[in-house]
């Protein structure tokens, strides 16, 4: 079990046997689920994550935001951001991990300059039209045939086509974030998260963190609401219900431990708090999740 006043883990981009480059890997699913060591487990990894994602329908947590992860869109995060897998449907995507080691190398340093790696906006989620689709699984079949191919000119081949790939999806981030500022309530917004993240065991209520925020309750929710969509207690729960689940298919610990772990006094009020936010009970979520990776 993760203790929640450890670091998180972080995860080192490793060799697989088809590539053996230890600056750039592919990772084909069909139909796999995902890693169960890491499912539900925060952590960061060391090297940045393109990722195609043919059919969605899981979920996934980046820097405590979630996304629902939809059919036919590109996700995409930087070295030592926080990730959570939050979902164990099957996989249908392609990856394409490289360290920035890869991004530094002769011939290679035009991709760090690029919108999609420098993030301006702080981005994950690029949405693909019937036409970028059909670009991408081209470039994506150009990557993987080399990437198991060998020979003095593959890396160059790699570079050469992660290139073409990245500056058209560069295209479609600058086109789709064009309106979207840096304002002051986005900042807000993120520190908001950031102070969820930081104490969600002991603090509940909204204006206890408009309180560490040094504002209203009644500002920042408003904020909170306009910037996300979705009320500033909402954010609170989900957060409280992700180490839930976490907790739930990671430990053997008993309800009351769990509540308690959670700031809970009152195991009936935790499984009434679990049952609304995910529409099963805490054991059945426990049940379920084991199951499947069991009967898998």
């Amino acid at each position: 079990m993760l203790n929640h006043n450890q670091q998180l883990p972080v995860y080192a981009l490793e060799p697989d046997g088809v590539g053996r480059n230890k600056h750039f890997r592919m990772y084909n699913f069909t139909g796999t689920l995902p890693d169960e060591s890491d499912f539900l487990i925060p952590h960061r990894k060391d090297h940045y994550l393109l990722v195609f994602m043919r059919r969605g329908g899981s979920s996934l947590w980046i820097d405590m935001n979630p996304y629902s992860l939809k059919d036919n869109t590109f996700y995409f995060t930087e070295p030592n951001q926080i990730i959570v897998k939050d979902g164990f449907q099957e996989l249908w995507s392609t990856g394409i991990a490289f360290t920035t080691e890869f991004l530094s190398l002769q011939g290679n340093t035009v991709l760090s300059g690029l919108p999609l790696i420098q993030n301006p906006q702080n981005g994950h989620e690029l949405l693909l039209s019937e036409v970028d689709v059909v670009f991408v699984e081209d470039m994506i079949a150009k990557l993987n045939a080399e990437y198991q191919s060998s020979g003095e000119w593959q890396q160059r081949m790699l570079a050469a086509y992660l290139t073409v790939l990245v500056t058209y999806l560069s295209r479609l981030y600058v086109e789709q974030f064009r309106d979207i500022g840096v304002s002051v309530d986005k900042v807000l917004l993120k520190n908001f998260q950031l102070k969820i993240n930081e104490r969600f065991r002991e603090l509940r209520e909204v204006s206890e963190y408009a309180s560490l925020l040094n504002i209203s309750a009644g500002h920042l929710s408003e904020v909170v609401k306009s910037q996300s969509g979705k009320p500033a207690i909402k954010h609170i729960h989900e957060r409280q219900v992700l180490e839930a689940r976490r907790l739930l298919f990671h430990t053997d610990n008993s309800l009351k431990e769990i509540a308690f772990d959670l700031g809970f006094s009152d195991t009936s009020y935790f499984n009434r708090f679990f049952k609304r936010e995910c529409n099963v009970t805490p054991v059945e979520y426990r049940m379920a999740t084991r199951k499947m990776y069991h009967d898998y």
